[in-house]
């Protein structure tokens, strides 16, 4: 019988965000760049049609919605 490779997965946390004032792909990359240097960081995507954005990761909320707004995109943490 082969043996089965059990690794353990973390699932890494997901906040959301609305995010205003994100216009085109060089904003995404100027948002992503920003909380990219925030501890416990992982991932992150931003959708301009839906202004929003989840960031996966250890990170703190309030943190992200900082880095985002000091950037230039005010954002919050989506409670919905």
């Amino acid at each position: 019988m082969p043996e089965l490779n059990q690794e353990v997965f973390m699932a890494a946390s997901e906040t959301r965000f609305s995010v205003k004032g994100m216009k085109c792909g060089g904003c995404v990359a100027k948002a992503t760049e920003a909380v990219s240097k925030l501890p416990g960081y992982q991932a992150s995507e931003f959708d301009l049609k839906t202004a929003s954005a989840v960031v996966k990761g250890d990170v703190d909320p309030q943190a992200v919605v900082k880095a985002l707004t000091e950037a230039g995109y005010p954002a919050q943490v989506d409670e919905g």
